[in-house]
């Protein structure tokens, strides 16, 4: 029996200062960082300790070194919040890590909690610039520079699923589910064919098929073995290969088919053989075809479009959810199908709900009445425009507020999961302790928070069990424990 899939997703978005011609990225994101005074927690840092980057899920240790910054440096690029997210400094970008959840809407309501977060914190940054500048911030994943950064989805898996079962069965999935998870790019990038729009931001960076790099080398199926939680019980899948998405409907979409396949491979219920001949090249060839009529080669000489094969990891879902699941997996399955369907007829009729389609959309309607062809410096604004994190100048935003975005989910629920964590996982414990004792918190990682208590011993309390921590397990506790020391002294109980 699958496991529950928790999950959460880890956004880089991207990030300039506007009239400021010696614009230095990091030290920007820094500010951006340290601009976001809505949390009332103090200096807290980030637990490198527990985190070990260079473990890969295929049974191995990877050479290198893994970096941990200094005190100084941890706390300025480092916010764990009360939301129970993290908010922080990624090489040269500042990134979004939801809290952990149990289901597809609250993703997106957690994950849409993290732009508002993003945008409150670029308001605040601004006004400490110098005039004539102003910092911007975009959702997408590429700066036209041939630099793209990541948009990472994780989901917790059953450890005792052969790894090489889950790579079987995700290559073809990963490479086809862009039809209806793909942000959209006007022209190509990587050096790859030449195309006035393609589907997926992402899909001309990838470059094998199974790696454990992020940056170089990138992999469609990415290795690290890291689950922060119970490493004998689970496997924390690391998605890379996803673009990031505005759309509720795509990312609703988009999490709740992966959790249905995951759930199908570690049940055995994948029985079709799908393999692609060359997995790679497949991922550009579809993403390079808007119309989704391109067949890409399968290992067993079949050849079928990405609607096709989607509609074969369908079926079989379909089959194993049977009679006996629950309103979301239904909804999910339902708009799946309604999503091939229209892909198969005609992709624009998604022009609601799918972000490449809703993208192509506008930028069609604008060259038509401006007569100008997908090469004009025009056109590449209105596609970087669509990620526009502003509410008021980001195209997508403006698409929501006419009422032409399909929402999943009411702006009170993202407000509210910008300073309240989800209750049904750990993320409840983690936020409400940096909420109640957050100036006794001395360090926090996804699976443990640490307390400097008394000026004793720093006393680090383990959470492997990311089910547990919960707002029904926890709350009486808390409520028990008015002060950091009370509740280490409860928890030894």
């Amino acid at each position: 029996m699958a496991i529950p899939k928790v999950m959460g997703t880890e956004i880089e978005y991207g990030i300039t200062v506007r009239g400021d011609p010696d614009f230095d990225p990091i030290s920007s994101c820094v500010l951006l960082v340290n601009a976001y005074h809505e949390d009332p927690t103090g200096e807290i840092l980030w637990d490198y300790d527990q985190e070990n980057p260079l473990a890969d899920a295929r049974g191995f240790q990877v050479d290198g070194e893994k970096y941990t910054p200094n005190q100084q440096e941890n706390i300025a690029r480092n916010k764990t919040l009360i939301n129970g997210a993290r908010f922080y400094v990624d090489h040269a970008h500042p990134e979004y890590s939801s809290p952990e959840v149990t289901n597809a809407r609250d993703l997106v309501i957690h994950e849409k909690a993290g732009e508002r977060i993003l945008e409150a914190s670029r308001r605040e940054a601004n006004a400490l610039l110098p005039e004539g500048t102003q910092m911007l911030l975009y959702k997408n994943n590429s700066d036209r520079k041939g630099n793209s950064y990541g948009a990472h989805e994780n989901f917790l898996m059953d450890r005792r699923t052969p790894f090489k079962q889950v790579v079987e069965h995700l290559l073809p999935f990963f490479v086809t589910r862009q039809i209806y998870c793909g942000a959209g790019k006007v022209g190509s990038e990587n050096c790859n064919q030449p195309c006035d729009f393609q589907i997926s931001q992402r899909a001309d960076f990838f470059e094998t098929e199974v790696a454990l790099d992020t940056m170089v080398k990138r992999p469609i199926i990415n290795t690290r073995d890291e689950p922060h939680a119970d490493r004998e019980k689970y496997r924390r899948l690391h998605v890379i290969v996803g673009d990031a998405n505005l759309s509720e409907y795509t990312i609703y979409l988009r999490t709740g088919v992966t959790v249905l396949v995951l759930s199908m491979i570690e049940d055995g219920a994948i029985k079709r053989s799908l393999s692609l001949r060359d997995p790679v090249l497949a991922i550009k060839e579809v993403s390079h075809d808007p119309t989704c009529k391109r067949e890409i080669q399968l290992e067993d000489g079949r050849r079928l479009t990405a609607v096709q094969l989607q509609a074969e990891y369908l079926e079989m879902a379909q089959q194993y959810v049977g009679n006996t699941d629950t309103a979301e997996t239904k909804d999910i399955l339902e708009k799946w199908a309604y999503v091939l369907d229209c892909l198969e007829r005609d992709p624009m009729e998604l022009d609601r709900q799918i972000d490449w389609v809703m993208k192509k959309a506008l930028i069609d309607g604008f060259m038509e009445r401006k007569s100008l062809g997908w090469e004009a410096s025009q056109v590449h604004m209105l596609d970087l425009q669509y990620h526009d994190l502003r509410p008021d100048k980001g195209l997508y935003y403006i698409l929501e507020r006419q009422g032409l975005a399909e929402r999943m989910v009411t702006d009170d629920e993202i407000l509210v999961a910008v300073h309240k964590p989800p209750e049904d996982t750990r993320a409840y414990f983690r936020g409400e302790c940096l909420r109640r004792y957050g100036s006794a918190v001395f360090g926090v990682n996804w699976d443990s928070i640490s307390f400097s208590v008394d000026e004793e011993t720093i006393k680090r309390i383990q959470m492997p069990e990311p089910l547990r921590g919960s707002k029904a397990h926890v709350e009486d506790l808390l409520d028990r424990s008015k002060t950091a020391a009370e509740l280490v002294k409860n928890l030894s109980l």
